[in-house]
């Protein structure tokens, strides 16, 4: 049995003595009502001095924790107590179970304090009853009857996965007509790998005002807080199980991607916008029936309407479904339910942001005419690849990921060639969407390149998009046998298919499959033409001294 130093034995004797009476004990910090596994929770150990009537030390510590603890806690109450008490030590302590006793004998048989057992300790009793009317008092999360059936399906929306087709700005009406709501609109967020989830807006009008408020000032934190606070909706959220640790890498915070985690470590949370309640993630029953009715409705029309949702623009679609409801007090059984999209609020809200501008703007830029090299397309520290696929992949590509086709391909060879850029998926996003503004992707070109100061020639790998802008995807030295080797097998491939190849763009640069993506990992193939130095006409590129080639 482990005991005291002697040095702190006799630190231990030199405090005073009072004729008090202690009572110590150790137990689950769980209601008797409650039926959460106690070990998530913990313990608490109490020790208080029953003569007057005070609490001296309290510590709470993990289930599996060993008798050393309740010792530990019984020092702090001994030389550093809680207020009012003054540091002491008392002349006996009661405990109600033996193995306690037996071991406080043993390690404070040199502190002249008697260890004696009681089966029952008034004071902590009733101490512990009223922690036990706390806990029972509390409001849990969601509503115990609905909170497992909530959680699947919240986990059959996260697999799903309405984010990867469905823009923030692409409302989806639910109309309930029912527990005083008439019409849900659901926004989906998590396109650009930031925040997943579902906010169902009460009214149109919030998710406007909400929209508005935000572009007004961008910058201010303190501005989007408050517009955050007045939006009137339920939420849908999704979390990683592991808490982040605040002083951990930016960088690697940055890569990290909750869409890239088991479904094990993904913990859905539910709750309550409004601007007179604010903020909490708690459900109340009727609440919990409405939001349950709005995913299950929203998971079949996903279900249903998967491959339209897919496409280029946003389609006017609308089902109508029967949605029973799980068992409750309410006297019906089922709700109908009718989902539509709302491509007319879709545009509305796009030209409230300005895209309509943008993309106005773009196509003023649309002349073929060679300008300058843009290199800010693909991340720096992209994953980068000449390679092919072949046509039973395709296949797969053509009906998984978003897809852009650029002609009939003749299936001749052992595949597609195809150039893949593998990213962190927020990046991805970002590249897909800025490829997508332009018009999408015309053409892939190996192009020569020379550094007038050391004398090196490069082979420069460029993105045409329809707009005639080029993007610098890669650099590779003239001389590189890899690069080489690369390069012969991608023009006898694009001789093969006629001229016709592929850009691929995948997420998972920082997981398991970093290098070597798979089937699940990529999010978009661009099908375009293969242009030679020659069709593309821009002659040798010069590095200038800004350090781009211009």
């Amino acid at each position: 049995m482990t005991s005291f130093n002697r040095s702190t034995s006799r630190r231990l004797k030199k405090l005073t003595q009072i004729p008090s009476v202690w009572e110590g004990d150790r137990r689950p910090l769980s209601s008797p009502n409650q039926h959460s596994d106690s070990e998530e929770k913990g313990e608490c150990i109490l020790w208080v001095d029953y003569s007057q009537g005070v609490v001296r030390g309290m510590d709470v510590v993990a289930s599996d924790v060993g008798p050393e603890a309740i010792v530990r806690t019984l020092m702090r109450a001994m030389e550093h107590p809680h207020s009012p008490a003054r540091p002491a030590r008392p002349q006996r302590i009661v405990v109600k179970d033996r193995e306690i006793q037996f071991y406080l004998r043993g390690v404070l048989q040199d502190l002249d304090i008697a260890i004696d057992y009681a089966p029952e300790l008034p004071l902590i009793d009733e101490l512990f009853r009223g922690f036990a009317d706390i806990l029972d008092s509390q409001t849990p999360d969601l509503p115990p009857q609905y909170a497992q059936i909530l959680r699947e399906k919240a986990f059959a929306i996260w697999q799903a996965a309405p984010w990867e087709f469905l823009e923030e700005q692409q409302i989806l009406s639910i109309e309930i007509n029912k527990w005083d709501i008439g019409t849900l609109y659901a926004s989906v967020m998590g396109m650009l790998g930031m925040e997943y989830g579902i906010l169902f807006y009460r009214s149109e009008e919030s998710l406007k005002q909400f929209r508005a408020a935000v572009l007004k000032d961008e910058e201010s934190t303190d501005h989007l807080e408050e517009a955050f606070l007045k939006q009137d909706c339920l939420f849908l959220t999704f979390e990683s199980t592991d808490e982040t640790d605040e002083d951990e890498d930016e960088d690697e915070d940055e890569e990290a991607d909750l869409a890239d985690l088991p479904l094990s470590e993904i913990d859905p949370t539910f709750g309550n916008i409004h601007p007179l309640e604010g903020l909490r993630s708690v459900l109340y029953e009727e609440e919990a029936l409405v939001i349950f009715v709005a995913i299950e409705s929203l998971s079949r029309f996903i279900r249903d309407h998967r491959r339209q949702l897919h496409g280029e623009t946003f389609p006017t679609l609308s089902r109508r479904y029967r949605i029973s409801l799980p068992q409750s007090e309410e006297s019906i059984k089922s709700v109908a339910v009718t989902v539509s999209t709302m491509p007319q609020l879709a545009a509305e809200l796009e030209e409230m942001a300005g895209f309509d501008v943008e993309e106005q703007e773009i196509g003023n830029q649309g002349s073929p005419t060679f300008q300058s090299l843009q290199d800010d397309l693909i991340p720096e520290d992209s994953f980068l690849s000449l390679g092919v696929v072949s046509w039973e992949m395709l296949e797969y590509l053509r009906k998984g990921v978003s897809y852009h086709k650029a002609g009939e391909i003749k299936q001749v060879g052992d595949g597609l060639p195809v150039i893949l850029i593998q990213t962190s998926r927020p990046k991805a996003k970002i590249v897909i969407e800025r490829i997508e503004a332009t018009g999408g992707l015309t053409a892939i070109c190996f192009n020569p390149g020379a550094d007038s100061f050391d004398g090196d020639r490069y082979d420069l790998g460029l993105l045409q998009t329809k707009n005639g802008e080029l993007f610098l995807f890669g650099e590779f030295l003239d001389e590189d046998p890899i690069h080489v080797e690369a390069r012969e097998k991608w023009n006898q491939r694009c001789k093969n298919t006629l001229g016709y190849c592929g850009l691929i763009i995948a997420k998972g640069l920082t997981g398991a499959s970093r290098g070597n993506p798979q089937l699940r990992d990529m999010m978009a193939l661009f099908e375009a033409r293969s242009l030679s130095p020659k069709d593309l006409g821009i002659g040798t590129l010069q590095l200038m001294p800004q350090l781009k080639f211009e």
